[in-house]
């Protein structure tokens, strides 16, 4: 059974940082995609940053240069480091698993608030 769990969100202030962590078991991590999504209140759901078992990363246009996305296959963990946080980067933060030949698998979420 592959589980899917966010942790690290929470409050901060405009400028400020927050680090993500999400935890997989149940797949060969190493194998597996990574990538991290958020949903605002009343919009879509939308990639922030990936990362594929290779290394490879793609980030969102508005988060260039402030988020940071790395995986630690040993501990078969992903985390997004959020630098210089903003208003707009208020939503909640899913940790989604591409598991290959199989699906994906989404966390539960975790909510980041940006405020003053």
């Amino acid at each position: 059974q592959v589980q899917v769990v966010e942790s690290g969100g929470g409050l901060a202030q405009p400028g400020g940082s927050l680090r993500l962590s999400c935890t997989v078991s149940g797949t060969i991590f190493r194998a597996n995609a990574m990538g991290w999504y958020r949903q605002a209140p009343g919009k879509e759901r939308e990639l922030v940053a990936d990362l594929t078992s290779g290394g490879i990363t793609n980030y969102a246009d508005s988060v260039k240069g402030r988020f940071t996305i790395s995986r630690d296959n040993a501990k078969s963990t992903v985390a997004l480091q959020m630098n210089n946080l903003k208003p707009e980067d208020t939503a909640v933060y899913y940790c989604k698993a591409r598991v290959p030949f199989r699906d994906d698998y989404w966390g539960q979420g975790t909510q980041v608030i940006v405020s003053s």
